[in-house]
């Protein structure tokens, strides 16, 4: 059940988007253990200079096609788990639509079951509390 924030600087025609977001859920599936039809995304499309990063801090080079993953999950998993993901969704990404794994940052936050609602204001977490 992760939401995920996609932020990129504005100017990607549709169909990079679109890959770019099946690319991410088939990594998800693949490697972080999401249902193929849990699929929550937003992505942010930033003008220049909205989008602050350092071209080199642990890692990079960076280029203008810098693209951060905020993922939250609705609970942990495994540090080996998610080096696996890491991993799955820069392949993944390289592929389709050709962004370069220097360009990929991924933060992963955890919440509580009782913290989701995903409709008809219950906690559907907890069984339809």
């Amino acid at each position: 059940m992760p939401l995920t924030r996609i932020s990129l600087t504005k100017g990607k025609p549709p169909e990079y988007l679109r890959t770019l977001s099946d690319s991410l859920h088939q990594a998800l599936v693949e490697a972080f253990d999401v249902p193929p039809d849990d699929r929550f995304q937003i992505i942010h499309q930033h003008e220049p200079g909205e989008l602050v990063f350092d071209r080199h801090y642990l890692g990079g080079p960076r280029s203008d096609d810098f693209v951060l993953f905020q993922i939250t999950a609705g609970r942990p998993r495994s540090s080996e788990t998610k080096a696996a993901f890491y991993r799955r969704l820069v392949e993944r990404l390289a592929e389709a639509p050709g962004v370069r794994p220097e360009d990929v940052m991924v933060v992963i936050t955890t919440t509580q079951l009782d913290e989701w609602s995903f409709a008809g204001g219950v906690a559907s977490m907890l069984g339809n509390r």
